[in-house]
């Protein structure tokens, strides 16, 4: 089954774990900081099955990989423990690396190491203590808590665990190194096809041992907001026409001619009146013409601008609530202190 990085498999994975983030977690064992978490390997389900530990403070800096089942992760006090975790184990497990591909026989060096160490003895399998590599020697000696069906390895020769059965498999001393490799083809009763991680290996990988936490879980209502677009004003201008009328008042001269009876009907002396034609009185008339014409000039100003108002609107649905069921038996003394989640809450 295929291993992927945590982030690679689900961006958003801290949204599933309410924030927690497993990653940068500092990595002890027992009281003592032994480097940090790099990084988590999940499988094609998204279920944890290693982590990627730095051993900064024993190994320098040497990067490897943690079954889920032997580490112990407190998120509150920001912490992982690797139970049973020793430096020779870290000595024998391979390097993790970025670029490193991850297939079926790496998987089974890293299982064979943790399958072969326990939680004491220098070289961590069970049973078995005082164990020392040299070129071409193996040296061991049999624990007396080790258990009565576990075999007593002979010197020089393959360590055969035929009564563990798939669980332990077998180990061959590495004259080269001291450390002990895992035998894939003995004692297996899987291969690459058929390994299952929870048939197989249990213990490496069992993420029910992780804690003895009963989360309680209860819904909320999530009140969000969405902007959609409900309608839409068009303001424009057309042109209209109308019939306007304007009063002128205008001049017009007309020419009066009156006659009247003369005043002074004295005769003249003679000769004095000559009588001759052509004699003309020359008047000029004038009048008014009314000069219309149109201009144009603004009438008034329109201004166009939006107002926001603001509305509570109230939604109501039913939520679902854990409550924590207590069956005692007896009269135990039971500390039900809410004060921690009381205060979490607000």
């Amino acid at each position: 089954m295929a291993l992927h990085k945590i982030k690679d498999f689900d961006p958003d994975y801290r949204n599933h774990f309410d924030g927690d983030d497993v990653k940068d977690l500092d990595l002890y064992a027992g009281d003592e900081k032994i480097g940090s978490v790099n990084d988590v390997l999940v499988d094609e389900n998204g279920q944890f099955r290693y982590l990627i530990i730095n051993t900064g403070a024993w190994i320098f800096g040497k990067k490897v990989m943690l079954p889920i089942g032997r580490a112990r992760i407190d998120y509150s006090a920001r912490r992982v423990y690797a139970d049973g975790l020793t430096r020779q184990q870290v000595e024998a497990l391979p390097e993790f690396t970025d670029d490193l591909k991850i297939d079926y026989d790496h998987e089974e060096q890293v299982r064979g190491v943790y399958r072969s160490s326990g939680t004491t003895g220098t070289t961590g399998m069970t049973g078995m203590t005082g164990m020392t590599g040299a070129a071409g020697t193996t040296e061991a000696s049999l624990d007396a808590s080790a258990p009565l069906n576990s075999p007593t390895p002979v010197e020089g020769m393959p360590y055969t665990g035929s009564s563990m059965g798939a669980t332990t498999g077998a180990f061959a001393a590495d004259t080269n190194s001291g450390a002990f490799a895992a035998d894939t083809n003995l004692g297996r009763d899987y291969d690459r096809d058929t390994y299952n991680y929870d048939e197989h290996d249990r213990d490496l990988f069992d993420l029910g041992r992780q804690d003895d936490r009963i989360r309680l879980y209860q819904e909320r209502l999530i009140a969000s907001k969405t902007r959609q677009k409900t309608g839409e004003v068009t303001v424009g201008k057309h042109v209209e026409t109308e019939t306007a009328r304007v009063d002128v008042p205008v001049e017009k001269e007309r020419v009066v001619i009156e006659r009247v009876n003369a005043t002074d009907t004295t005769a003249v002396t003679p000769g004095e009146a000559t009588f001759t034609g052509g004699e003309v009185a020359r008047v000029e008339v004038y009048e008014e013409t009314p000069d219309i014409h149109k201009e144009a000039f603004v009438r008034e100003e329109v201004r166009v601008k939006k107002v926001v108002d603001q509305d509570t609107v109230t939604a109501e649905d039913e939520v679902r609530r854990e409550e924590l069921d207590i069956d005692t038996q007896g009269r135990p003394i039971i500390d039900n202190d809410r004060t921690n989640v009381d205060r979490a809450s607000r």
